[in-house]
């Protein structure tokens, strides 16, 4: 097992973590998201402070890779690039969509055939989405969508679907269809990283500290899904 620093700043604010062999030993979040750079930096402070007074060895810092905010996740990556360089950690990335999801897969009694459909919202109609079973394998890869009645037919016509994220609450209008349900108030937090990167440590799934960069939203161009029938 390890010891985890989780940084999460890709939307709305931002949160800061430490999970200790798989259980949390720290958590605090700040979602007024007026000045990240500040916040999270406090966040991260406090953090450190409860990991050395307990005499903790810090093994890996886990990051939200996004896609999210430009600025956000800039700070964030930043931050944790920071704390491995100075602390020579292992640098750990947590898919921002995937980790939207573990809140509902630890907390609800889904069915085996649901799907998951995690949404970051942008502009107008426009989110950027996957969609995951409960394994969290990978159904559909990220993308931005233009969201439509048919968006997500193809998925909604075979399984029940559960959406969302900040870009969840507008699409509850347009997608009207009996297999799509809409999950309140999930947002990415530090707190819910620890499974997946846990994971991602136990299979030394770790990247580049130099090079590593995080999934902006800009570099997704976003499609409009051609009317299914």
């Amino acid at each position: 097992m390890s010891v985890i620093l989780h940084i999460e700043s890709a939307t709305d604010g931002c949160s800061v973590a430490v999970s200790d062999e798989g259980q949390l030993v720290f958590e605090k979040a700040d979602r007024e998201g007026h000045n990240n750079a500040v916040s999270l930096g406090v966040l991260v402070d406090e953090a450190l402070a409860l990991v050395d007074s307990r005499g903790l060895k810090l093994d890996a810092v886990a990051v939200s890779e996004g896609p999210g905010s430009y600025t956000g996740l800039r700070i964030g990556v930043s931050m944790a690039k920071g704390i491995c360089y100075g602390r020579g950690l292992k640098l750990i990335s947590v898919s921002t969509l995937k980790l939207l999801c573990v809140q509902p897969l630890l907390s609800l009694d889904l069915p085996d055939d649901a799907l998951l459909c995690p949404m970051i919202d942008a502009r107008r109609m426009e989110v950027y989405s996957a969609v995951y079973d409960r394994a969290l394998n990978e159904v559909r890869k990220i993308q931005a969508d233009i969201v439509t009645p048919d968006t997500y037919r193809e998925f909604l016509d075979s399984h029940p679907v559960w959406f969302m994220g900040n870009g969840a609450a507008k699409c509850r209008e347009t997608i009207n269809h009996p297999n799509a349900h809409f999950l309140d108030d999930i947002n990415p937090e530090a707190r819910w990283m620890f499974p997946l990167a846990e994971q991602a440590f136990n299979h030394e799934e770790f990247r580049d500290v130099a090079y590593f960069e995080p999934y902006y939203l800009k570099d997704f161009i976003a499609v409009k899904p051609k009317k299914l029938v």
